[in-house]
Formats: C-alpha cells, structure tokens, sequence
C-alpha cells in the first residue's frame, strides 16, 4: 500500500514539473516572441532566421548611411544654388559696368558689390559639413579648399580631386560630396588672343587685335590651335601681310598667314579705313605697306570666378582703362561668369541624379526590410495569439494537476475505507 502511494504521489508530482515547464516555456514564447527557445529544437529554421536577423541589422546600417548621404547631398545642394544665385548677380552687374554713361565712381561702385559677392562666394566655398569637414576638399577635406594668396593676389584651391562616397546597399556606393576642383577650377577662361597688341614690322607702326564676335572666334579657336607640345614655336602665330597696290592709285591689299604659310582657302582683301574682320577678331593697324603684324591664339586655360571677380575688381577701380581695354575686362568677365555658373550647373546635375538614385535604392531597401522581417517571421517568432492560447492552456493543465495532487496528499486511512 506505501508503495502504490508513494508511486502515486511521485507520478503527480512529475505531472506538475511537466506543467510548470510546459507554462514556462509558453511564457518566455509570449515575452521574447520567438518560437524556439533553443537552437537544438530547430537547427535549420534558427540559423535561417539569424541569416535574416543580419541582413536585418545590416539594413538598418544603410537606412542610416541613406540619412547621412541624403543630408550631404541636400546641403551640397542649397550651397550651390546660393553660389549659382551669387554669380548671377555678379553677371548682372558687369553688364551694367558696360554702360558708357557711368562715371568712375559708378564703376568703384559696383566694384564693391562685386566684392561683397566675392566674400560670400568664398565663405560658400569653404562651407563646413556638420562634422566640420570642408565639403569641397575632396579627401583633403581638413584642408580649407580656397584662400587667398597675397604674393599672386589669386584665390588658390589647396583641396585635391577626391570624392568620398557612402555604401547604402549591397554593392551600392554613392558619392557623398563633389570637389571644388571638378565644380570650380575646370571653368574655362575666355578664349582669347595672347596680347591685344601685335608686334609689326616694316612701315606698319602700330596695331591691335580684339576679340569682337566671341562665338565665332570661340569656334575658329577650337578648330585651330595647335595644342601638339611638339609642334613649332609660331603654329599658333597668324601674320596679316600688308602689301602696297600694284599702282600708286590701287588701294593697299592684305593677306593674313599662319606660321609663314598662306591660310587654306586663302583670306585677302583690301585695306579700307574700317578695321579688318577675321575670324570673329577685329584687326587695326597704324602705317602704310610694305608691312606685317602678327598675333597670336592665347593657351585655352581655366579660371575659377572668384580669380574672375578678382579680375573684374582690379579693372573697374583702375580708372586708366578704356575702350577696348575696357570692354576686353568686361567681356572675361561675362563669358567666365558664365562658364563659371554652367560648370556648378553640371554638378547640381550629378547631384540631382544621385539624390533620384538614393530614393530608388531606399525604396528597394525599404521592400527588402519588410521581406526580411517576413521571412524571420515566418521562421522563428511565435504567433502570438497562438502563444497566448497555449500559455492559457498550459496554466488551466498546472492548476489541474495542483489540485489533483492537493486532493491526493489530504487523503486519510479512513478515505480508504
């Protein structure tokens, strides 16, 4: 009899372990979320859903790397504009500097607004991101990209040609910044003669050589300097030879070279008292033939605006100039503002094609996450009505086996009989 209610009593007490573990487990399934408790219970499904709780996790990482880019390139974005905005201004105003009608004190005038322009252009270009990085530096971005250096009395560009760049997706990284050597220093300079003044010879005294239609020229030059180091000295030097007529009655005639050749198909004509056009240049000369002046095709260089500014400065406070020495400065300075504003232009592009990249590649991040978490779902978290229902379930089994063990230890030898 001892034995049977000792086996009795153990088999009751073993119950309600079981129980209390069953309402154990059902309850860390309830507070964790997770359908397995142990690795051991699903090897498969767990390691699965760590695969996915990574690339979880690694999301999360380019959701935030995504934050940091679309912050640099939004900020890179309003500098620019406020830049665009600034040279346009600076446009306007040495458009008003070409009014014949304005004094000297009208031109210091508009000198200081244009370097008030100056100023603010400098501070854009210098501007700091929000972890006091220079954003046009390039990888040098400790560097401050522009300063003035007082022995040349040029801004300088002291950055390199770096571009940092930000992984938001597998496989994807997008550049986070923009040099101010690509956004600045690739403006091209005016194209232009080397020197406004032609060397001549024989019995022509004095000449001059302007730039007077800018696109034609601007095309003639591109078609035809010689950019070769190898080539010879004169390749780029043109020559207007000024012959006297055949007779004392006959008009003088000219005929213009290039490096001591005669131009293919050739360009002659008479001298009259109006200026020689050619090539969108206007030709002037003082004497009489037999005579020659050369001139030649200045380099094609580069210039950034605010060397521009500084140019136009210098020259609308000199007083001295005028003329077509005059209008020359003004005509630098309006085809390199403009250069200048088309070059910032092109890079608002490249950074209005990386910000529509950025959202594409959020979006599909964005579908990827929701994917993962479905997938880790399905795997290894617990359906929680499911686990509430079993925690109820297993707790109405603990209550039952308590009470049939509470009944069975308050039995007496008289229960029995």
């Amino acid at each position: 009899m001892r034995l049977s209610n000792n086996l009795m009593y153990q088999n009751n007490i073993n119950k309600i372990l079981d129980n209390q573990q069953s309402v154990a487990n059902a309850q860390e399934q309830v507070t964790t979320g997770e359908k397995y408790l142990t690795t051991s219970e699903a090897p498969a499904a767990v390691s699965q859903g760590m695969l996915y709780s990574n690339k979880i996790q690694t999301n999360e990482q380019y959701t935030k790397n995504i934050d940091q880019l679309n912050g640099r390139l939004e900020t890179e974005e309003t500098i620019l504009q406020s830049v665009n905005t600034n040279i346009q201004q600076a446009q306007e105003l040495t458009i008003q500097a070409g009014n014949g009608a304005y004094t000297q004190d009208d031109l210091e005038s508009i000198a200081a607004e244009l370097s008030e322009i100056q100023k603010t252009l400098v501070n854009l270009m210098n501007t700091r991101s929000e972890d006091g990085k220079f954003i046009f530096s390039g990888y040098q971005d400790s560097t401050q990209p522009y300063q003035f250096d007082s022995t040349t009395g040029e801004y300088t560009y002291n950055g390199d040609q770096g571009q940092h760049v930000i992984t938001i997706a597998e496989g994807v990284s997008i550049k986070s910044s923009d040099n101010g050597f690509d956004t600045f220093e690739k403006t091209d300079a005016r194209l232009n003669v080397a020197s406004n003044a032609a060397t001549v010879s024989g019995s022509i005294t004095a000449a001059s050589v302007y730039v007077d239609g800018q696109t034609e020229f601007d095309s003639f030059h591109q078609a035809n300097y010689n950019a070769d180091p190898t080539a010879s000295a004169t390749a780029n030097t043109y020559s207007v030879l000024v012959s006297p007529g055949a007779t004392a009655d006959d008009p003088q005639t000219y005929e213009i070279y290039r490096d001591g050749a005669p131009l293919t198909p050739t360009v002659t004509g008479e001298v009259t008292d109006e200026p020689i056009d050619f090539a969108g240049m206007k030709i002037e000369f003082e004497g009489t033939a037999p005579g020659q002046l050369d001139f030649s095709l200045e380099k094609p260089g580069k210039e950034n605006v605010l060397n521009t500014l500084q140019s136009l400065i210098t020259g609308l406070n000199d007083g001295t100039l005028e003329g077509d020495d005059f209008q020359q400065v003004l005509a630098d300075g309006l085809v390199q503002l403009q250069n200048a504003s088309e070059q910032v232009v092109f890079t608002q592009a490249s950074l209005g094609g990386r910000m529509n990249a950025l959202e594409r590649v959020s979006e599909s991040n964005l579908a990827q996450d929701i994917q993962n978490k479905s997938n880790l779902s399905d795997l290894v978290e617990v359906d929680m009505a499911e686990a509430i229902s079993e925690l109820t379930k297993q707790e109405t089994a603990l209550q039952a086996s308590q009470a049939t063990f509470g009944r069975l230890t308050n039995l007496s030898l008289f229960d029995y009989l």
